[in-house]
């Protein structure tokens, strides 16, 4: 097949995904793309300037795939008439109506309307996780049971009749082969924003070091002009207890760090899938994160013997307590088994057949 695939925000995990899933495919890609910056302007204009962009073409195409940063009404309405009939598929890889605001500001709902309304156009949405879905269509009626008329629920439960769940796929990092000696070392590889919730992070390091145990620290992740204050002032209060501090260069020097990791910890607010702790586990770490979110569903396979070490109940203290009991277990569940509904090689295979067999299209 030959797919046309979309995205306004071409960057970070929205371009990784895009270039594995098309290097593990059977089809054919064709890639438009923005750059990734300007979020609310590129939802905005990318319909008009994709759609601009195809009339000077003269290349054929069995479907169009796009992200959730594109209007897929105003999209479809701009297209020549020869693409309209092209069947549509819309992948979440986030959304605007059930993203955390940390700002007293109200919700400016117009972007999450623009997400209603692209679902409804799509003739298949995709979501990376159960939970993601779930809550979307559900935050959906509820937001539009608020109008005072003409909600359009029929539309959107028949969206919904439409929508499937197609995780992202993770890459296959080499795990630790031996047991590590030394203090602790946690790892945070999550983004640097306030939606991945720093403060509760370091708020339990803090209590740990009270605690007299010994650890080290890995902080990556991706970083922004604006970050959240409590990584500078950990970094300058407890500089004896990091190990590596920032973004990683190469890849090579990321999956280093995943391998070293004993613990891979998140305290995130907002998760839709959490790509970061399962590559961490893939490479050997020991998730330790809040029993919320996409969490529970992407760690399903996990023991449940051993599930009371791999969840925290989402506070400071708790986390505290989880890692000042941490000890390096004899036994460790294979990452392979845990993990192997999302490699890349089965989540790739499950899209293109998705789309071959014509499913919702």
């Amino acid at each position: 097949m030959k797919i046309l695939a979309l995205e306004p925000f071409y960057g970070g995990s929205h371009r990784a995904f895009l270039r594995q899933w098309q290097q593990h495919s059977c089809h054919d890609f064709t890639l438009l793309t923005l750059p990734d910056r300007n979020w609310k302007w590129r939802m905005r204009h990318a319909a008009l300037t994709f759609a601009a962009q195809l009339r000077e073409r003269t290349e054929t195409w069995d479907v169009i795939w796009c992200s959730d940063m594109l209007d897929v009404a105003s999209f479809r309405g701009l297209l020549p008439c020869e693409l309209r009939k092209l069947p549509v598929v819309l992948y979440f890889h986030e959304n605007q109506l059930t993203y955390p605001d940390r700002t007293a500001r109200p919700r400016d709902h117009h972007f999450a309307y623009t997400n209603i309304i692209s679902a409804i156009s799509a003739d298949a949405v995709w979501f990376n996780s159960e939970y993601h879905r779930s809550s979307f269509y559900e935050a959906a009626e509820a937001f539009l049971r608020r109008m005072p008329d003409h909600a359009h629920l029929e539309e959107l439960r028949s969206s919904q009749q439409r929508s499937a769940v197609h995780p992202p796929g993770i890459d296959s990092v080499p795990a630790r082969v031996s047991v590590r000696n030394g203090p602790l070392r946690i790892l945070w590889n999550a983004r640097w924003e306030h939606d991945k919730n720093p403060e509760t992070f370091f708020a339990a390091l803090r209590l740990l070091h009270e605690t007299g145990t010994a650890f080290e620290v890995d902080v990556l992740g991706e970083q922004y002009a604006k970050q959240p204050a409590v990584f500078a002032e950990f970094a300058t209060d407890h500089v004896e207890h990091v190990n590596r501090w920032g973004h990683q260069d190469s890849r090579a020097d990321y999956a280093e760090a995943l391998r070293e990791a004993d613990v891979v910890a998140s305290t995130a607010y907002h998760e839709f899938f959490g790509i970061a702790v399962l590559e961490a586990v893939a490479a050997g770490a020991w998730p330790l994160v809040p029993e919320r979110l996409a969490y529970p569903e992407t760690l399903a396979r996990w023991p449940a013997e051993s599930r009371d070490r791999v969840f925290h109940d989402g506070s400071a203290a708790d986390l505290c307590a989880k890692l000042e009991a941490w000890k390096r277990p004899e036994w460790v569940p294979d990452p392979g088994e845990i993990l192997s509904p999302y490699y890349w090689q089965a989540t790739a295979g499950k899209m293109d057949q998705a789309l071959a067999q014509n499913e919702n299209l």
